[in-house]
């Protein structure tokens, strides 16, 4: 990538991150106190993402490799455009579409724009459709784990049939290729023969290479499950009863909320919502969601100022 498409986005992201602090929801003395509170565990969430992105970056890596070796490329490459375009995404709003564009203009040096464009195109699918999967799970956890009343009972199916519905989009999508499919809407464009030939590389992935098409969605999937974990840290600093699968259930009810709301940077209003919807759902109390969704703002600040900081380290001349 051009040094100067790189430092558009990382003035963009030092902006965003600046708004956000002097956006915060809760004063500095508050907010001081609230991480003091947090001891170890805080360190421990910060270093379990260092983790997750392993695993995304994994997820990435083995997608990009299925069209074949790229020598240069190595997994740490791989492992900081991962961490960049997720901090990224996290200050953009209509969150997934800032970080994409990034991945695909550092990546397209190595395998050139095409298979870039097909790698990132099909990795963010993977990412998205790993996110049903937790919902569909959570409905099941909750199913067999706590009492279901009837409002409940419309709740879970409702979700169930969004997950559904969209799962069927995703692999027909797989199937067949999605890229001509979001911009084919009317006359023809110049650029519709790449398209069709990324789109060739994202169904080759799901006919001839089926077990690259399930590691990586394993991974993703796994990477959700791990994130649950911080969750679990969390709420550790304020009680010692809350099981991990109950911190599933908060993570993935949570984030069905946040993403609903997936217009506003960094899910602003709708994670703290999400999470103390959750906790309440699961006769916690409220204050345990939002002081969870504060962690998880700081920690995400954290890793946004880390990939931020990587866009300007290592890059390919």
């Amino acid at each position: 990538m051009k040094s100067r498409f790189r430092n558009i986005f990382l003035v963009f992201g030092i902006v965003a991150v600046v708004i956000m602090l002097f956006t915060f929801d809760v004063s500095y003395e508050e907010l001081l106190n609230n991480l003091k509170r947090a001891g170890i565990y805080l360190p421990l969430v910060l270093l379990l993402w260092l983790v997750i992105y392993a695993i995304n970056a994994l997820s990435w890596y083995i997608i990009v490799r299925s069209g074949g070796k790229v020598s240069s490329l190595t997994f740490s490459k791989l492992y900081k455009f991962t961490v960049s375009g997720f901090a990224i995404n996290y200050v953009t709003p209509v969150g997934l579409m800032g970080g994409e564009p990034y991945r695909i203009m550092e990546l397209t040096p190595y395998v050139g724009v095409e298979r870039a464009t097909s790698s990132v195109i099909l990795y963010v699918m993977m990412h998205i459709f790993s996110h049903f999967c937790l919902w569909l799970s959570a409905v099941v956890i909750y199913a067999v784990f706590y009492p279901v009343s009837w409002e409940m009972g419309i709740v879970l199916g409702l979700v169930t049939v969004f997950c559904l519905l969209l799962s069927i989009l995703f692999v027909k999508g797989y199937r067949h290729g999605m890229a001509v499919a979001c911009v084919h809407f009317g006359s023809k464009k110049p650029f519709l023969k790449k398209l069709e030939n990324i789109d060739s590389q994202i169904a080759l992935l799901h006919r001839q290479k089926k077990s690259t098409f399930y590691s990586a969605l394993f991974l993703e999937y796994l990477a959700r499950v791990v994130s649950c974990m911080e969750v679990w840290l969390i709420l550790n600093v304020l009680t010692t009863n809350v099981s991990f699968v109950s911190c599933v259930l908060i993570l993935a009810f949570s984030s069905l909320l946040a993403n609903l709301l997936f217009f506003l940077p960094m899910q602003l209003g709708g994670r703290e919502g999400g999470f103390a919807l959750a906790v309440g759902g699961l006769s916690l109390s409220g204050a345990y969601g939002v002081y969870t969704a504060l962690i998880t703002r700081v920690r995400e600040l954290f890793w946004i100022v880390i990939g931020l900081a990587l866009m300007k380290i290592g890059n390919k001349k």
